[in-house]
């Protein structure tokens, strides 16, 4: 019988690339949306062609009761075989230290790591009531480079993915040996926040092998970490080395900078 996994945020972008990359792979998909419905729709119907099946949820991720819905309709579909959560949505939204407003940075912090650390108590509880396993099940969190190239730009998202760059340890020795838990860091892979596509074209390839990096190579990592039984509290960073060069602001405020143009809406 084949795996099922969960994809949060799986509509678009990264999230599309990661549940195609499973599906080639013979997983079964589901696929959360808060407002995506369409894109959802379209990404199910991709696996089902694939030869998987494929079922989109919505559901909302700041509140404990979005989250124990999401999950309880992820374990009515998949039975016995939910093996695999990645918690890809995040909130993204502009702030700094000195101005950020309360609301939205704990909306960021409920999405991007409370959501996670939910699903993640609530997974390795599914897991330890099973008698059999076909795999090891895991997690998989998407974190992003910034949390080892710090700058101060977008704060409080920074913040949510700091914590959630600490739970990959904390979470893999306490749900071991039930449930692996391990994360992938990509840089810049579509354009965010204010960026426009002109910004966007420059950044892209202001990392040490001067090329845009692949989203489809970053869900293949995923996948990876997924089906590999021996790796637990690893983070990949999967950004062309974009780690590697520090800057002291966000890559986009960098470019626009360099340029000496307005390059961000």
């Amino acid at each position: 019988m084949a795996s099922w996994l969960l994809v949060t945020g799986g509509a678009t972008r990264l999230g599309r690339e990661i549940g195609l990359a499973f599906a080639q792979e013979g997983w079964n998909l589901l696929c959360h949306y808060r407002n995506s419905k369409d894109q959802a729709e379209s990404v199910c119907q991709e696996a089902i062609e694939l030869g998987v099946q494929a079922e989109c949820i919505q559901a909302e991720l700041e509140t404990d009761e979005g989250c124990k819905e999401l999950f309880e309709a992820c374990t009515r579909i998949a039975v016995q075989d939910f093996n695999c959560i990645v918690n890809n949505a995040s909130l993204f939204i502009p702030d700094t230290g000195s101005d950020f407003e309360e609301n939205q940075a704990l909306s960021q912090i409920k999405v991007n790591l409370m959501a996670p650390m939910r699903l993640g108590k609530w997974m390795y509880q599914y897991q330890s009531k099973r008698k059999i396993q076909s795999i090891t099940p895991s997690l998989v969190h998407i974190l992003d480079q910034k949390v080892f190239n710090l700058n101060p730009d977008y704060f409080s998202y920074t913040t949510s993915k700091l914590a959630l760059e600490r739970l990959v340890s904390l979470q893999a020795q306490s749900f071991a040996p039930k449930l692996r838990v391990n994360a992938v860091a990509p840089g810049l892979l579509y354009p965010s926040g204010p960026q426009n596509l002109e910004n966007f074209a420059l950044a892209a390839n202001a990392n040490l092998l001067r090329r845009p990096i692949s989203a489809v190579e970053v869900a293949k990592s995923v996948l990876f970490l997924a089906t590999n039984p021996c790796i637990t509290g690893t983070t990949l960073k999967v950004d062309n080395g974009q780690h590697l060069i520090p800057t002291e602001r966000d890559i986009m405020f960098v470019v626009e900078e360099l340029m000496g143009t307005q390059h961000v809406q």
